[in-house]
C-alpha cells in the first residue's frame, strides 16, 4: 500500500525536498544563505516561547578566568590562546530539554557554555558535558528538540516520541548510549567534564591551520546519580546543581577544569577514515591524543540571577582572529540561529548587556532598535571620507575550499562511517560491568515509561546494532528474544574507532 502522508511542506505551502538534509555545496561542503526552508525552520523554532530559551531554559553559572599555562601558539594566533595569559570568562551550565523549574539532575545532556571577554573581542564557546550530539543536520535539530519537548495535546512529555525520533534517526546511537549511562545524570555542574563537541578551524601567525576539539576535564573529577538517586534527587533538592555550585565558590572551594585539545593537520581531514567534521562521532585519542592547554577557574558568584544567568547569550559565530568554523553542519546551523534567537529573546541590542558587552571599545555602524543604549557617532555609513571605523583585512577568517553540486544529502560516506560503531566501542571498552548493568536498568526503565509498537521493536534492534550483548540483555527486560531484523548486529567484541 502506498504512503499517503502528505508531503511536508514549508509555512508558505511550498513543497519541502528534504526534512533530513540542509542544502549544501556537495555533500561535504557549507550550508547555503538560499536554504529558505532551513532558515524558515530554525527561525521559527527560535521564537516558539517567550521568554525563556527555547532549549537550555534551565541552568546556572558563574565568574572565573582561563589560563593559558601551556598555551597553543604553535597552532592559533588568537590572543588569548598565548602562553601565560589570563582571561576573564562567565560560564553558564545547564540542561538541554527541561522548562524553568525542571529538575536539575534530570537524565538529561548539559550544556557547557563559555564566554571569554579577550583584549580581541569576545569568544562564545558553546558545547555540552558529552562530545557527540544526537543529529548530524541543523535541519533535524528543532524536530529532535520538539520530539523531547511536551506533546500537543496532552502537554506532557512522551517516552514514545523520544524513542521514535531517535530509532528512526541512527545517527542519535552514540548520544543516546551517552544519555542512558551514568553520564546522563552528573552529580554536579563541577563533576562533569566539558567539550566543544564540534570541531573548529585554527591559524597560526605563520597561516597554518589546524583542525581543532576542545576537551575541559573536570579536576574535580567525575561524580554522576544512579538513576534512583537522581529521581530522588529531583524530589529532595531540584536545584540541587545551582546550589551546589553557588555553595562551593562561596565557601572558596572554586571548580577547576583542564583544557586540553586534539589538533588534527589541516589535509589529514581529507582522507581520515570516517568523516572528522560529523558531530555524531569522536575522534579516537589513538590517532589524536589529548594536548594540554590551559586551565578554566570559575570563582566568583553572580551578584543578580537575572541580569548575568538568565540574560547571559552565547553564540558560536563570536571568534575571535585565529578561529574559525569547520564544515561541521550543525556548526555552521548554529552560527545563524543562536544570534537569532537572542535577539528574539532579549533584543536586538542584547549585546549591550553588560554580561555580553566585550571588555574592548566597539566600532560598529549598526544603530538604533529596541533598548539601545548608545549609538556610533557619525559617519554612520561605510564607506565613507569623514574618519569612521574601516575593515581590516587581516582579520580575516580562516577558511577551506569546497566544491560539488548543489544538494541535499548527509556527508560523503567514508569506510568507518557506521552510526553504531562507535556507540557499540563506548560499551564494550569504555564502561564496566557494573556500568554496564545500570545502562541495561536505565534503557529498560526509560523504554517502560510509555513506549509503544512499533516503536519498541525498533529500539530492541536499535540496541542489538549497538552492542548483540546489550540488545540481548535490553529485550530481556521485555521478554523478548533477538529480532530477526537485528540479524545484522554488530557481534558483542567487535572493535570501532574511539
Amino acid at each position: 500500500m502506498a504512503d499517503q502522508r502528505p508531503v511536508t511542506t514549508t509555512d508558505a505551502g511550498i513543497p519541502a525536498a528534504s526534512d533530513e538534509h540542509s542544502l549544501t555545496a556537495g555533500p561535504d561542503g557549507p550550508i547555503l544563505l538560499q536554504d529558505h526552508y532551513l532558515i524558515q525552520k530554525m527561525a521559527q523554532f527560535n521564537r516558539e516561547r517567550v521568554p525563556e530559551r527555547v532549549v537550555h531554559a534551565k541552568g546556572g553559572g558563574a565568574h572565573g578566568f582561563f589560563e593559558a599555562v601551556a598555551g597553543a601558539e604553535q597552532w592559533c594566533r588568537a590572543d588569548f590562546l598565548r602562553r601565560g595569559r589570563r582571561t576573564p570568562v562567565f560560564a553558564r551550565f545547564s540542561t538541554v530539554a527541561g522548562e524553568l523549574g525542571s529538575a536539575d539532575s534530570a537524565r538529561d545532556p548539559r550544556g557547557f557554555a563559555l564566554k571569554f571577554y579577550t583584549d580581541e573581542g569576545n569568544y562564545d564557546l558553546v558545547g555540552n558535558n558529552t562530545p557527540v550530539f544526537f543529529v548530524r543536520d541543523p535541519q533535524k535539530f528543532q524536530d529532535f528538540i520538539h520530539s523531547q519537548k511536551r506533546r500537543a495535546d496532552t502537554h506532557l512529555r512522551d517516552n514514545n516520541m523520544q524513542w521514535d525520533f531517535w530509532t528512526l534517526s541512527p545517527e542519535s546511537a552514540h548520544q543516546v548510549t551517552w544519555l542512558m549511562g551514568d553520564r546522563g545524570t552528573p552529580q554536579s555542574w563541577r563533576h562533569m567534564n566539558g567539550y566543544s563537541s564540534h570541531t573548529y578551524l585554527w591559524q597560526n601567525a605563520g597561516g597554518e591551520r589546524f583542525w581543532v576539539k576542545y576537551h575541559f576535564k573536570t579536576e574535580q573529577g567525575i561524580r554522576c546519580f544512579t538513576d534512583l538517586e537522581a529521581r530522588a534527587m529531583a524530589a529532595e533538592d531540584p536545584d540541587c546543581h545551582i546550589r551546589d555550585l553557588h555553595t562551593a565558590i562561596a565557601e572558596g572551594d572554586h571548580p577547576v577544569w583542564t583544557l586540553s585539545v586534539q589538533i588534527m593537520p589541516f589535509e589529514a581531514a581529507a582522507d581520515y577514515r570516517f568523516n572528522p567534521f560529523d558531530l555524531t562521532k569522536v575522534w579516537p585519542h589513538g590517532d589524536y591524543p589529548l594536548l594540554p592547554v590551559g586551565r578554566l577557574v570559575l570563582d566568583r558568584n553572580p551578584a543578580d540571577y537575572f541580569a548575568e544567568v538568565e540574560q547571559s547569550a552565547f553564540e558560536p559565530a563570536n571568534m575571535v582572529p585565529g578561529i574559525g568554523p569547520s564544515p561541521d553542519k550543525m556548526l555552521l546551523g548554529r552560527l545563524f540561529s543562536y544570534p537569532d534567537t537572542h535577539r528574539h529573546r532579549i533584543g536586538t541590542n542584547y549585546l549591550q548587556l553588560p554580561i555580553n558587552q566585550p571588555r574592548v571599545p566597539v566600532h560598529s555602524y549598526n544603530r538604533d532598535g529596541a533598548l539601545r543604549h548608545h549609538n556610533p557617532p557619525d559617519p554612520v555609513y561605510a564607506p565613507n571620507s569623514f574618519g569612521g571605523p574601516r575593515a581590516d583585512p587581516a582579520a580575516m577568517e580562516p577558511g577551506w575550499s569546497v566544491t560539488g553540486e548543489i544538494v541535499r544529502a548527509a556527508y560523503t560516506r567514508r569506510r568507518d562511517d557506521d552510526d553504531f560503531v562507535q556507540s557499540g566501542t563506548l560499551v564494550r571498552t569504555v564502561l564496566d560491568g557494573a556500568a554496564r548493568d545500570r545502562l541495561v536498568g536505565n534503557i529498560g526503565r526509560h523504554l517502560q515509561g510509555g513506549v509503544v509498537e512499533p516503536v519498541l521493536s525498533r529500539a530492541l534492534e536499535y540496541w542489538y546494532k549497538v552492542d548483540a550483548d546489550l540488545g540481548a540483555r535490553v529485550a530481556a527486560e521485555f521478554g523478548r528474544s533477538v529480532p530477526a531484523a537485528a540479524s545484522g548486529a554488530v557481534p558483542t567484541g567487535a572493535r570501532g574507532p574511539r
